[in-house]
């Protein structure tokens, strides 16, 4: 072939490609294909449960899993079946007004009861001002050993209390002692003023903070609890929970929340934990009890064995005894009866991805880390994996962009979702580098 019409074949070729590239593009945003078997079984899902289990890929559109803001989404929210509140029913006797018991790795409902029914909580309040401090330590703006001076206002409040005096000077840490394992209204209400400047300010935080979290129920007009002089301090059970699970996100807040016994002050002020199941309840984590005339007798009880860490919520009982019976029960029962499952994603089964015009022909997306998923005991075996991949995208591509999804069902049932994302940008190709790559197939 001669130079001339060689030229010549290339540039018909080049403004072929231009015209037919949008087609090509818009063909990869169609309907989605049917599934395509990443094993010999046509099944579309394969069990999951061991090893040797074989899921499926299945390819879908590429217009339902490119959106960059959704890709972000979907890495930030995983989907689990708290997405879809499955009430049910409660299983063993608890004496009380509500109750939950949920799953903290995944927010799972496990059993409950007036779940969402408004009552006063009581010290169980201080699970928002400790989970405040937890998140300020992890984006260091303060530390541990940060200087906090009891003002006025905290060195006046009643109830439980560490007797702070106006003035006094306290670290972060000991503050936290008092509030942790004491429930010190007087310690706590010092931290939210150091926090935010003010109690007010405080407050706000707190009742911003729960709306974030999508705790519906909850309203605080302080972060003790003390609830004498309040009106519209309310929250649920379903709501203890959701912050209970989000403070047990920071494992620090473990070296409080475990200890039976500390002191302050050199050892002349003494700290009793109110909690009595981290003293006798193997696995136990945690994690708050509140008691007053108007809230009754209540605790938010975790405890963690092997994978499986529970939730605990028991609101409004008569007696000590009973909240804590109560919440025994429902851990009892939980780790009876359900189990954690890490699912084994074979990485080989995450194909590459096809980029239309991009300066990269494929791409293959990271492979997301597992968590562990809740069922009941004997139903590993049912356990099932869909992984959907788009068959191809248009570039350009963004890093962290939906190529698709890991999908973990059960009995039909989503329980949970993972985006599978680009790890890195691709570049959509410009007219000389389309040129350049086709000079270079025709040699």
């Amino acid at each position: 072939m001669d130079k001339p019409f060689k030229r010549t074949l290339c540039l018909i070729l080049t403004l072929f490609l231009l015209a037919v590239a949008p087609i090509a593009a818009f063909a990869g945003d169609g309907e989605p294909v049917e599934p395509v078997a990443a094993s010999v079984q046509p099944s579309s899902t394969q069990a999951v449960a061991s090893p040797s289990a074989e899921p499926t890929s299945k390819a879908v559109n590429a217009s339902q899993t490119t959106d960059p803001a959704k890709a972000q989404s979907d890495k930030e929210n995983m989907k689990t079946p708290a997405d879809n509140k499955m009430p049910v029913a409660l299983p063993v006797p608890v004496n009380a007004k509500s109750a939950v018991l949920m799953d903290a790795g995944s927010g799972q409902i496990l059993a409950q009861s007036n779940a969402h029914e408004k009552v006063y909580p009581a010290s169980i309040t201080k699970i928002m001002p400790l989970l405040l401090v937890m998140e300020a330590l992890d984006k260091g703006d303060v530390t541990l050993r940060d200087t906090v001076t009891a003002s006025k206002n905290a060195a006046g409040k009643g109830g439980s209390q560490i007797w702070l005096k106006e003035g006094e000077t306290m670290s972060v840490d000991d503050l936290l002692k008092a509030t942790a394992i004491y429930s010190a209204n007087d310690a706590c209400t010092a931290l939210g003023e150091h926090l935010f400047g003010s109690e007010e300010a405080f407050v706000q935080k707190l009742n911003e903070r729960a709306a974030e979290l999508g705790m519906n129920e909850s309203h605080f007009e302080n972060g003790t609890g003390l609830d004498d002089t309040v009106i519209n301090h309310r929250t649920s059970a379903n709501d203890v929970a959701v912050m209970s699970r989000e403070l047990l996100k920071y494992p620090i807040i473990l070296n409080y929340t475990t200890v039976w016994m500390d002191y302050l002050r050199g050892g002349t002020t003494q700290l009793v934990n109110t909690n009595k199941i981290i003293r006798f309840y193997q696995g136990a984590t945690g994690l708050k009890t509140g008691t007053t005339n108007k809230a009754g007798c209540c605790v938010s009880a975790s405890a963690k064995r092997g994978d499986l860490h529970l939730i605990a919520v028991v609101m409004g009982s008569p007696t000590s005894d009973d909240r804590f019976d109560g919440a025994k029960a429902l851990l009892n029962w939980g780790f009876s009866n359900f189990a954690a499952l890490t699912p084994k994603l074979d990485p080989t089964l995450i194909t590459p991805v096809t980029i239309l015009r991009g300066t990269e022909e494929k791409i293959t997306p990271a492979v997301p880390q597992i968590m562990p998923v809740v069922l009941k005991k004997g139903e590993e075996s049912k356990l099932k994996q869909e992984i959907q991949l788009a068959v191809d995208v248009q570039a350009p591509v963004e890093q962290g962009q939906a190529l698709g999804k890991v999908i973990y069902t059960l009995d039909g049932k989503t329980l949970a979702e993972y985006p599978l994302i680009a790890p890195e940008a691709v570049s959509k190709m410009t007219f000389g580098e389309m040129f350049m790559r086709l000079l270079k197939a025709l040699k």
